[in-house]
């Protein structure tokens, strides 16, 4: 555990560092939802009833740029070698990976996500089902973006094979996620949706991590 709490650690310092990177994912997720009424309209009923899609599209997309470097600087100065070699499995670096992509990138999202349901106007009673619903869906996709990053390592584009290789996968968590907000707006239970977005999480927390980790041996390999 303490290898693993350094890891952690250690990439937050990184990104710390490099906070640009950050802030570029968290500006593109409230520009992209921003621009939504100038397409649609101001029409208030509009807004309200699309509000829910637009900010689980934009997260998405938003969580999507940040993927391809999960591994990549390790990879290019040697770094993941000296980590295969060392006595903490793979599947651990996998999950100290997810862990500090999800609190520099899911995180903000999840903060910044009331800001943008006010400015499209969501009902009241979807603020709570959109917030849960973004605290089980993102690490969900942190897990996902492990794999897709893992399998595309070292290749050319790898940025655009990332998303190529997630958005399928993602597609699942994108419509419970949608579907429980819609559900609390509409005096519906999000309990259900909710709970599928928790059993994808608990599906993804050993399967992706295992995944992401045989590609990784592959790839140093």
């Amino acid at each position: 555990m303490s290898g693993f709490r350094t890891l952690v650690v250690r990439d937050l310092k990184l990104a710390g560092r490099q906070g640009s990177d950050a802030l570029i994912v968290v500006g593109f997720f409230v520009l992209g939802a921003v621009l939504f009424p100038f397409a649609v309209g101001p029409d208030a009923a509009v807004l309200a009833r699309i509000s829910g899609g637009v900010i689980w599209v934009m997260a998405l997309l938003a969580a999507m740029l940040s993927f391809d470097r999960l591994f990549q600087a390790d990879y290019e100065d040697g770094t993941l070698e000296l980590l295969a070699l060392s006595p903490m499995p793979l599947g651990f670096l996998v999950l100290a990976k997810c862990l500090a992509h999800w609190l520099t990138t899911g995180l903000p999202l999840i903060i910044a996500a009331p800001i943008l349901a006010v400015l499209l106007n969501l009902p009241a009673d979807g603020f709570g089902a959109l917030l849960l619903a973004l605290a089980l869906g993102t690490p969900t996709l942190s897990l996902l973006g492990a794999v897709g990053a893992a399998l595309s390592l070292g290749a050319r584009r790898a940025g655009v094979l990332v998303p190529l290789l997630v958005l399928p996968l993602a597609v699942p968590v994108l419509i419970f996620g949608v579907a429980a907000v819609d559900a609390a707006v509409g005096s519906y239970p999000a309990g259900p949706h909710l709970m599928l977005l928790g059993a994808l999480f608990l599906a993804a927390l050993p399967l992706c991590p295992w995944a992401a980790a045989a590609a990784l041996r592959h790839a140093v390999e």
